[in-house]
């Protein structure tokens, strides 16, 4: 994990129903933007959106398999913008960018999530603290 290694996760997901109005109804979110095909079909959208909230955990998600196997903790999750509309049936895939890293294990990582179109539509800047070897620490054999 390098500064300035940017690498697409192996994985893509299809956001279906479930995650779109399950998930969006127990957060307690809802916003005709969500809910309401007829009144949104009228707007300049076209129909009803996926809540960012569910974007956001999807792209994460996707990352982490790659970003944090060997984390300690997450420190710091800022910076998230939703750049296009998700809608049911749209297949999610996530790249990462390596920004920077400490000699003490900490990670910034720049999320992006990019729909089949190849449309971007998230991206986040993300800390973790991986385990680390401290500096001139010898492997063990």
């Amino acid at each position: 994990m390098e500064p300035g290694a940017v690498f697409k996760h192996a994985r893509g997901k299809t956001v279906t129903e479930l995650e779109g109005v399950l998930l969006t109804n127990l957060v307690l979110n809802t916003a005709q933007a969500h809910f309401n095909e007829d009144a949104m079909s009228r707007t300049d959208l076209g129909g009803t959106i996926v809540f960012g909230g569910v974007v956001a955990a999807v792209v994460i998600g996707l990352a982490t398999q790659d970003t944090a196997e060997h984390a300690v903790r997450e420190l710091r999750l800022d910076a998230m913008r939703f750049k296009a509309p998700v809608r049911h049936g749209d297949t999610l895939y996530a790249y990462t960018e390596v920004v920077e890293k400490s000699e003490h294990g900490t990670v910034h990582f720049r999320h992006r999530g990019v729909n089949q179109h190849g449309a971007e539509v998230f991206e986040c800047e993300r800390w973790v603290q991986l385990k680390h070897r401290p500096p001139g620490a010898r492997r063990a054999h």
